[in-house]
């Protein structure tokens, strides 16, 4: 997995490039073609890994202790760039001679960090040479296989050419299948089966294609692999349609292309990876969607293969098994040369069979393997529950080889994105804010121009990507439709584990070695247990090439082990205590060491962490996300000009004696980070007009405990609202007591989600609400007719959820009134823990005329919904 850090020191060189275009110091400039000469030699060494990882699966020994030599060397050249980069963006701030504070402790005074860099990428040079006449010497030069796909592609191919297979807990995707198949109306006449590796994909379409092949006048199904030759597939098909040996020797594809054309026939092209072989396939397979209705099947682990090939219409999703089904296809694999069941096992045994089964997480791949390895054991309870046992961290081989084609099918950048996903603990829901921004922060995602929208945009890309080729499903989406969480399937997690510990991409806390020099080369560590990060952290404080600290705890003790370590490089923290914790935790003032920290997160319930001054030194800071954390001093933060988002938590004592605007936000301009995006609960008492003048790129702003004279500040009547941020997108309010201020937001044009808490209005008070609000979130309100004739004529509302909020008139009325359209665009009705709501009627039917889902949750009395709006309703919500 060199290619790994080889990419990682190409985005950095990249990175650095940038800056030095921006230096006056000739002394300094002069090494951009230092940075030039890594960048180009790391490619080439990039490039050549990746075919010489080929030759080391093999076995031979030689490639082998070559890469591991280029993966050393570039480790090494990573941790240079990491502690080079600071310093070029510190130098920028200084005109005329390179400023002393540039110096290191372990350089002499006279010599500058640029002279030093300098001579150490002379060392690297040596190396470099040193590894190129090795690879001569020693004849490592061949390192091209072409054959190296025959055995898992034959493999491959005898199955689907194989007898009837039997298919279980495929049933209603099968019917559903057929019936699209058959449609006379179906659109490009392609039927995409997808899903991510081992959920059975070929085995369900070789049965559609082989129930329903006698409905067509001719038929073929062929493997088109991961490295198809174009041709060859031609030909394939053509032997099965009927073309003659002759007009195969003559014109193949004419002769393909005008059977054909004449012919109602099914193809079922299983395992697509890209779109070119399909671009060439079509040139002599006549368009399905004419009137002689011709089909296609297809399958392929990424959806986008099938959105281009069919439309959106074409994908069928795979799903993993349920628990009956996965029970039922292990059943059957285990009793498969036996007569016997499980009449004859014990309860135990059956216990343990259906523990096994449930790690297989329904991939039934995972299950027919592991029946597999159990029919070659004793059936007894000891030799069952060591396969159980051994099941917890690793992953069986044959089921890693199938989902490793799905990791190397990868482009190069994106495999450490998706490596990071291990980093988490299993079943964990991970933020897609989360994702990309420690992306970025560890220079994962880099694009050439240095603009961090365009980095968002590319990890964006990069996440869809993920989720496309089913290495990730979404757990949940944003009101526009983007991905807000996500999710790993366990045995896309175990591989994960598996490559990230081989590659020394990162390490678990179950496996990591005890030998100091693996401990010593660590670049990103997860800990689950207090135990363990505790003793770890005891016997190796100093951990100087750690990139990356993941702590998913009980118990804030890293705060305590602080003190005395040094993570000189660290540039992701991530902290979550899972217990809940009334105390208050300081973390020491050595957390300023940290100079390359770029991403903190702070999580926990009831936990609360004093954060020192010297945070002021994190000059890298791009994400702070302390939403359980006590702010020492929240100006010190302010300074790091790479401030992107900053969460704090809804806490009124989370700031200490700070009492207002003058001490949180100096008079100097230049002093706010005004990068900044993201700025949630801000304390009304440090809301001033002149932060938001000089927060020109803000995105999403939420303030807490909001006073009449914050409402001033925002509502239209006022003045400085012409200088309010126009990039403002999401507007979050916590109200503290009734507002006597007219509430008048009509200005923000822009603002498409709004959260309203805990308003309370004066009777004689109205409210004016953004005009093109998408998202609408009220949390502890009174619902009146007056403020629901508000909300009605909001022109683009999709969602609208009300949380705890009260209603006085028991009744909800969706219908027009005589003045217009009523939620005109309106798709979700979302009710929590409603109160004192009876009825929610519709009496119309051109009102809500969007509307196709209505949530009632945590619902403590029966809600009466009018006809039309229960045709809606989503049930069992939990």
């Amino acid at each position: 997995m060199a290619e790994i850090l080889l990419t990682a020191v190409i985005n950095k060189a990249v990175d650095i490039a940038g800056n030095l275009l921006l230096q006056e110091e000739m002394h300094l400039y002069s090494l951009k073609d230092d940075i030039d000469w890594l960048q180009r030699e790391m490619r080439r060494m990039r490039a050549y890994i990746d075919d010489a990882k080929e030759k080391a699966t093999e076995g031979d020994s030689r490639v082998k202790i070559l890469i591991k030599d280029i993966q050393e060397l570039a480790g090494d050249v990573e941790d240079l760039l990491d502690e080079f980069l600071p310093k070029i963006h510190q130098s920028s701030k200084c005109k005329g001679a390179i400023c002393c504070c540039l110096k290191t402790a372990c350089i002499p005074s006279h010599v500058s960090f640029a002279n030093e860099f300098a001579m150490e990428i002379e060392k690297i040079k040596k190396r470099v040479f040193d590894i190129d006449r090795a690879r001569t010497t020693y004849n490592i030069v061949d390192t091209s296989n072409n054959n190296s796909d025959c055995i898992p592609l034959d493999r491959r191919r005898l199955f689907l050419y194989a007898g009837e297979t039997e298919v279980i807990g495929l049933d209603d995707d099968f019917t559903v299948l057929q019936a699209k198949l058959l449609d006379q109306d179906l659109p490009y006449g392609v039927v995409s089966i997808v899903g991510m590796p081992g959920l059975g994909k070929t085995t369900l379409a070789k049965k559609l294609y082989r129930h329903v092949r006698d409905r067509f006048e001719c038929s073929g199904l062929v493997y088109v692999s991961q490295q198809p030759r174009g041709r060859e597939v031609l030909l394939d098909i053509a032997k099965q349609v009927g073309v003659t040996e002759k007009e195969r020797k003559d014109n193949l594809e004419d002769n393909l292309k005008s059977l054909l054309k004449t012919k109602r026939y099914v193809i079922l092209l299983d395992d697509i990876w890209d779109v070119e072989i399909w671009d060439y396939l079509k040139l002599y397979l006549p368009e399905c969607d004419s009137q002689i209705g011709s089909r296609i099947i297809l399958t392929s682990r990424n959806s986008n293969i099938g959105r281009y090939v069919g439309g959106d219409t074409s994908l069928h999703v795979l799903q993993p098994l349920d628990s009956k089904n996965s029970f039922e296809l292990f059943t059957t694999k285990i009793f498969h040369f036996a007569n016997n069941d499980w009449a004859s096992a014990s309860p135990n045994l059956v216990n343990i069979g259906r523990d096994i089964v449930g790690r297989c997480g329904g991939i039934p791949l995972a299950i027919v393997v592991t029946a597999g390895m159990l029919r070659a054991r004793e059936r007894t309870e000891h030799a069952w529950k060591r396969v159980f046992e051994s099941m917890g961290h690793k992953i069986h081989d044959e089921c890693a080889k199938v989902l490793a084609l799905s990791y190397n099918d990868l482009p190069i950048a994106s495999r450490p994105c998706f490596l990071y996903f291990g980093l988490y603990p299993e079943d964990h829901e991970i933020r897609a804010f989360d994702l990309k921004n420690m992306w970025i922060a560890e220079k994962l995602i880099v694009v050439n121009s240095g603009n961090r929208r365009e980095a968002e945009d590319l990890a964006d890309d990069v996440l869809y990507d993920l989720v496309s080729r089913n290495l990730i499903q979404v757990a949940k989406r944003t009101y526009d439709g983007r991905i807000s969480s996500c999710r790993i399937h366990d045995l896309l997690h175990s591989l994960c584990v598996k490559l990230g510990n081989e590659s020394n991409f990162f390490h678990t806390e179950h496996s990591v070695s005890g030998h100091s020099y693996n401990v010593a080369r660590l670049r990103r560590i997860t800990f689950y247990s207090d135990n363990v990060m505790n003793d770890f952290f005891r016997s190796n404080p100093k951990l100087k090439k750690l990139r990356a600290l993941f702590c998913f705890i009980e118990e804030p003790s890293i705060f305590s082990l602080m003190a005395r370590l040094e993570f000189k490089l660290l540039q992701v923290l991530v902290v979550v205590v899972s217990e809940i914790f009334y105390q208050t935790d300081t973390i020491p003032n050595i957390f300023g060491n940290m100079s390359c920290l770029r991403y903190l997160r702070l999580d926990g319930d009831g936990l609360f962490i004093k954060i020192p001054n010297s945070v002021v030194k994190l000059k890298c800071l791009e994400t702070l996300d302390v939403n359980y954390a006590r702010i020492g001093n929240p100006l010190a933060h302010w300074e790091s000009k790479q401030l992107r988002h900053l969460h704090y938590g809804l806490h009124i004592g989370n700031f200490g004696s700070f009492t207002n605007i003058s001490q949180f936000c100096p008079n100097n301009k230049s002093s706010l980070p005004n990068n900044l995006q993201t700025l949630m609960w801000l304390p009304d008492r440090f809301f001033q007009p002149r932060l938001l003048h000089l927060l020109i790129n803000l995105r999403k702003l939420g303030i807490q405990q909001v006073s009449d004279s914050t409402i001033k500040i925002l509502s239209v009547s006022s003045p400085v609202t012409i200088m309010l941020p126009n990039t403002l997108e999401i507007l979050k309010l916590y109200f503290s007591s009734h507002m006597k201020e007219q509430i008048n937001l009509l200005c923000y044009q822009n603002v498409v989600k709004l959260h309203l808490r805990n308003l309370r209005m004066m009777p004689s008070n109205s409210v004016a609400l953004p005009p093109n609000l998408v998202k609408l979130t009220l949390v502890d309100l009174k619902i009146d007719s007056h403020l629901l004739a508000v909300i009605k004529k909001l022109p683009k509302l999709r969602i609208l959820t009300m949380y705890s909020c009260l209603y006085n008139e028991g009744k909800m009325d969706l219908s027009s009134d005589v003045n217009g359209d009523s939620f005109p665009q309106l798709e979700v009705l979302r009710f929590v823990l409603p109160d004192q709501l009876f009825e929610v009627t519709c009496t119309d039917d051109f009102s809500v005329p969007k509307l196709n889902k209505v949530l009632l949750e945590d619902v403590r009395s029966d809600i009466r919904l009018s006809e039309r709006l229960a045709r809606f309703k989503i049930p069992n919500v939990a």
